[in-house]
């Protein structure tokens, strides 16, 4: 893997088109005409795909006290769930993480605060022409392609040097402290998963974390309800992360998320007290395929709004995506090695598009 260090902030990412603010159209009926309501309908959405409400799967929990606690003698059954959930789901939630309750509600409340401010409030922070940052959409580049039932606030976090403060809201005032302290915590908790992951794959512990504690970019969702044909608006588009490793934090107790399960929709119910954590393209390609994204989607809710708060940990410019040496030294690579700007490349070039990065990075596709 390369070792450059990237001194600057990424610039020239991309950037999307300026779309309706969404909690706008919902909070003015009279604004949601045919012509606009037809640039949110998915024809394709089908409740049939759904799995049933008396399945007995359930997501895995994961303890990270009884992972951590090197006299337990339950740390190994949980790192051995760890490595179930990491092969067979793609996608689990974590209680017990370390994250302060303080710093956590804290956050809960600045997002609630920011998406309640006034449209011009928020349009302080809006995303300028070719930028991915600020208030607005994501992955929008053209007239007639079909919108996400959604409002996003989308910001640099880590390393700190990266973070521009043109797209920190200042209101409400706690905000900046809350998000910086909300960042922190949340890539400590993604370098021990990291950490876990490493072990379970046999490879040095550092190695994974090394790569992905770099980079932490936190996307802020805002679903409104959608009472007119909102079993055929989606939330957010079906896709996998392009990154490393997602922590989600649902705000709302309002179901939203769903992920993709032998052919069906499932529904990740909130956990008080969790963070969902999933396994993004880089991650898989890094693994040679022995840990697998998932595509999930948002769904809203016809009565109430959804709130989450998505951590992406991710690899810098000027590092390697592709399969890790001590993984490949002992089987066949399945996916290219691009250089992070060439890979950036391809996922501004497939947006949201299901697992559309991974097809394209597959050797043997």
């Amino acid at each position: 893997m390369e070792t450059t260090e990237l001194k600057e902030r990424p610039r020239n990412l991309g950037g999307s088109m300026k779309t309706p603010n969404v909690q706008a159209l919902a909070a003015d009926e009279k604004k949601l005409t045919v012509e606009i309501m037809e640039r949110y309908i998915r024809p394709e959405m089908n409740g049939d795909d759904m799995f049933s409400d008396d399945s007995s799967e359930d997501i895995p929990v994961i303890d990270m006290n009884r992972l951590m606690d090197e006299m337990s003698m339950s740390r190994e059954e949980e790192a051995s769930k760890l490595k179930h959930a990491c092969e067979e789901w793609g996608f689990f939630q974590i209680v017990n993480h370390g994250v302060p309750e303080k710093v956590i509600e804290a956050m809960k409340d600045n997002i609630k605060g920011f998406f309640g401010l006034s449209l011009e409030k928020k349009e302080e922070v809006a995303q300028l022409p070719g930028d991915l940052e600020g208030y607005g959409q994501a992955f929008v580049q053209s007239e007639e392609q079909k919108l996400d039932w959604v409002d996003m606030l989308f910001i640099f976090t880590q390393p700190p040097h990266f973070r521009n403060f043109k797209h920190w809201p200042a209101q409400p005032p706690t905000f900046r402290d809350s998000l910086e302290s909300y960042s922190r915590e949340l890539q400590k908790v993604a370098h021990s998963i990291l950490g876990f992951m490493a072990t379970n794959l046999g490879i040095n512990r550092e190695k994974i974390s090394e790569l992905l504690f770099e980079s932490q970019t936190v996307r802020m969702n805002y679903y409104p309800p959608c009472a007119n044909a909102h079993d055929k608006v989606v939330g957010l588009t079906p896709h996998s992360d392009p990154g490393g490793l997602t922590l989600l934090l649902q705000v709302s107790s309002v179901a939203g998320l769903q992920i993709r399960r032998n052919g069906k929709w499932f529904p990740i119910m909130p956990l008080p007290g969790a963070l969902v954590v999933n396994i993004g393209d880089i991650l898989e390609i890094l693994t040679n395929g022995r840990y697998k994204s998932i595509e999930h989607r948002a769904v809203i809710n016809a009565k109430e709004e959804r709130i989450s708060i998505a951590a992406f940990h991710s690899l810098i410019l000027g590092k390697t995506v592709g399969p890790l040496a001590e993984i490949v030294d002992k089987e066949m690579p399945l996916y290219k090695s691009l250089s992070m700007q060439e890979y950036m490349k391809l996922v501004l070039f497939q947006k949201l598009n299901g697992k559309g990065i991974i097809e394209l990075m597959k050797l043997n596709p």
